[in-house]
């Protein structure tokens, strides 16, 4: 899917993720500021829309960093399941 069947909200989650310092404060009141939804949907629709391919052809390296940290953060909880081998 090219980067041009993102809806206008999917290109305004990208654009406030990728310009959110890493670690500033405050995220959620511009969340609902900037976008009008709860900070829980915003994430749910950014988990969603980072394994789009129109999210990755729109900007590769945002998409790539963001699916890094989400398999990173999955692989260290697998990491913690006592008996688990998968």
């Amino acid at each position: 899917m090219p980067a041009d069947h993102l809806t206008e909200r999917d290109r305004a989650i990208l654009a406030l993720e990728a310009a959110w310092p890493r670690h500033g404060g405050m995220k959620e009141e511009a969340i609902r500021a900037r976008l009008g939804m709860s900070a829980a949907r915003y994430y749910q629709l950014l988990a969603r829309l980072i394994d789009s391919e129109a999210a990755l052809a729109f900007d590769p390296i945002l998409v790539g960093r963001l699916r890094r940290l989400r398999d990173a953060r999955s692989a260290r909880r697998t990491s913690r399941i006592p008996g688990f081998t998968g």
